[in-house]
């Protein structure tokens, strides 16, 4: 998912994508313990895009807060 797209999302739908991606990143873990992960590459994958979601959450809640205090 790039950063556009998750500009794009609702509030719910961002901490619902986290979740997904979390679930999917503790999947793709369990996978690569029992060697059956054929694609490594995605867990790098999954890890950005949780950080992007991530970030995304923050600037917004930051933005929340300086729309308070001011």
């Amino acid at each position: 998912m790039k950063a556009k797209e998750i500009r794009e999302l609702s509030n719910d739908d961002l901490t619902q994508q986290l979740k997904d991606g979390r679930a999917e990143l503790f999947n793709l873990r369990f996978q690569m313990a029992t060697s059956q992960l054929d694609n490594t590459a995605r867990i790098n994958v999954v890890k950005k895009n949780i950080a992007r979601i991530q970030t995304e959450i923050r600037a917004r809640q930051i933005n929340v807060a300086t729309d308070v205090a001011n």
